[in-house]
């Protein structure tokens, strides 16, 4: 049997932007030191990187031929890691994801909700 998601996947688009908008207020204003020995901050940045990649893991394939510039892939693969490996999460790679690899995934997620809302 297959499983079809009852949510559409613009508002899994919208869960993505969201989750970004929650790493990057928990992590902005703090150094990596605060952010490998804060356990609170560090889980809630891993649930939002779970969210992201299931998230994307729930897209069209259609839909991320289509928008194949954005790596789906590996966001479905950071919430594998982080779901399934969490022993072995590197918190360096976390934060690097969050600075290099998340800023670059805002703008061209806000373009696909805004091109494919459009009448």
């Amino acid at each position: 049997m297959l499983f079809v998601s009852s949510r559409d996947w613009l508002l899994r688009i919208h869960d993505i932007l969201t989750a970004i908008s929650a790493i990057q207020a928990r992590t902005s204003a703090i150094s990596f030191e605060v952010f490998e020995d804060d356990e609170t901050v560090l889980k809630a940045v891993l649930y939002d990187f779970i969210i992201i990649g299931e998230a994307s893991a729930n897209i069209p394939e259609e839909i991320q031929q289509r928008y194949s510039d954005l790596p789906w892939r590996l966001m479905k693969d950071m919430r594998n890691v982080a779901a399934h490996e969490y022993f072995q999460l590197d918190i360096p790679t976390i934060w690097r994801t969050i600075h290099r690899s998340l800023p670059p995934l805002v703008e061209p997620l806000q373009s696909i909700l805004e091109y494919e809302q459009s009448p």
